[in-house]
């Protein structure tokens, strides 16, 4: 039966997981934790592709537990019940370590079943998930939990992750792989700090490649084309979006050029200008707070040149989006403070 390479490779202990080093380093908490085999209920946040599903497994078996996985997703009220009948039986002598993935989607009243269970400790509840606890996860139940940060994994171990794989897949087929120059490189870089994409693109190349005298090359080309774009942390209404709205709107207050140009090419790469030109940041160009200063003077240039920037993007054909008119015209002194070509 097919096994998908990411899960082969799925780590058998601590040492193994990428990524990770600020709980799990030599001296991190939950490394820590583990090791004395009493393990509390947990809350792990963090983007897919990070170890959440690893870690809870690792646990389960440190700890001599039953593991019960359920998502949230397609899971009950009845299907945490039915482990709680398991309890004081054969079936689990030590007690049930329940990992609850995408716990975001149980609501209020599935979430405070949870509490009935995990209040005397038989039941240890490990949930994951990819939002923000603290909007989507019910008060009592953050209340009896620890919340753990997994942060997307850094170039280096996705690195790592990427010459295990190539070691695994010479060792199982009995053939010599030989990427070229700058290879791995490009596949840890481009995975966007998610180790199953990495591993994923690595799978997906060494299939694609075919073999001459047991020796596989990996092109670079074939690479860029595995990887296609980086995985950039971004969606159209959670978090990441109104951070970097809130970013926006900032740097072009600040009189930042640099930053402001950094997150709006960050809309343009998610394909969400439409969006990003109809919210407040783009409104409150015209609001910006700026006295007449000298011609000499940098904030009020840069403003200036920021409403020359919006006032051209206000030109674009309205088929695309629509924006707002400026709440009044320019002064007619503001053009000859424009600064000159750099």
């Amino acid at each position: 039966m097919y096994q998908p390479l990411a899960d082969a490779l799925r780590p058998q202990e601590l040492s193994d997981v990428c990524g990770q080093q600020h709980i799990l380093g030599e001296n991190g908490l939950l490394r820590r934790i583990i090791e004395s085999g009493s393990v509390p209920n947990m809350i792990f946040y963090g983007p897919s592709g990070t170890g959440k599903t690893t870690v809870a497994n690792l646990i389960a078996k440190k700890t001599q537990r039953k593991l019960c996985k359920l998502n949230a997703t397609t899971a009950s009220s009845a299907d945490i019940k039915e482990i709680y009948a398991q309890l004081d039986t054969f079936l689990a002598p030590n007690g049930v370590l329940l990992y609850l993935d995408e716990i975001q989607y149980f609501n209020k009243k599935q979430q405070q079943t949870l509490l009935e269970y995990i209040e005397n400790g038989k039941i240890t509840l490990i949930a994951s998930t990819t939002e923000n606890p603290y909007f989507y996860v019910y008060n009592a139940i953050l209340s009896r939990s620890t919340v753990f940060e997994f942060k997307p994994v850094e170039k280096d171990e996705a690195q790592r992750a990427v010459s295990r794989a190539l070691n695994y897949l010479e060792a199982r087929d009995s053939v010599t792989i030989l990427p070229e120059p700058g290879v791995k490189e490009h596949i840890a870089q481009s995975c966007g700090g998610d180790i199953r994409k990495a591993l994923n693109a690595v799978e997906f190349l060494y299939t694609a490649t075919r073999p001459e005298n047991g020796v596989v090359r990996l092109t670079m080309a074939d690479a860029k084309q595995v990887s296609q774009r980086s995985a950039m942390r971004y969606d159209k209404s959670g978090d990441d979006h109104y951070d970097d709205l809130s970013a926006l709107m900032k740097s072009i207050r600040g009189s930042d050029p640099d930053a402001a140009v950094h997150y709006l090419a960050r809309f343009l790469e998610a394909g969400d200008l439409p969006a990003a030109a109809s919210c407040a940041p783009w409104r409150r160009t015209s609001a910006l707070p700026i006295r007449r200063p000298s011609p000499s003077s940098r904030p009020a240039s840069t403003a200036l040149c920021s409403w020359d920037c919006r006032r051209r993007v206000c030109r674009w054909p309205t088929r695309f989006f629509s924006l707002p008119r400026p709440r009044s015209p320019i002064p007619a002194a503001w053009p000859s403070m424009r600064p000159s070509p750099m």
